[in-house]
């Protein structure tokens, strides 16, 4: 029953931080000393910052919305596999808004302890959506 909550959680996340930009859930879900182990470049550590990398990332892809494929649950981890879709439309890692529109593929291993999420690490396509933003060449 544990393991299925702790689903639950990660699932929430999606669906009302990431795709609904309710940013204020996280105070019900993300501990406040969250750590990200792969953050992104200049994010920092906490609750905050996973949120500010949250609004940041929303604000570049305002139409981002991001899709759960597959879920295993291990003790305090969940494994998602997920494609997040969006078109650019602000600033990204520097990069000026291109108005392309991408498709990621990624897995994410989150922990989740007492319905809290604690740590989280990601790993998606940055290659194929630098490819796709037109940043870096195809071929």
């Amino acid at each position: 029953m544990a393991e299925a909550g702790s689903a639950a959680v990660v699932h929430r996340f999606t669906d009302e931080i990431l795709n609904q930009g309710r940013f204020e859930v996280a105070d019900e879900i993300v501990a406040a000393d969250f750590v990200e182990l792969d953050p992104l470049p200049g994010q920092q550590q906490g609750r905050e910052g996973l949120v500010n990398v949250l609004k940041s990332m929303r604000a570049a892809f305002p139409d981002m919305h991001w899709t759960i494929e597959e879920t295993i649950v291990e003790g305090e981890k969940v494994v998602s596999r997920f494609t997040w879709t969006g078109t650019q439309q602000g600033e990204f890692l520097g990069i000026a808004a291109t108005g392309r529109a991408v498709r990621v593929k990624g897995v994410v291993i989150d922990r989740v302890v007492n319905g809290w999420m604690t740590d989280s690490r990601i790993l998606m396509d940055t290659l194929g959506m630098m490819q796709q933003l037109g940043v870096i060449p195809t071929a």
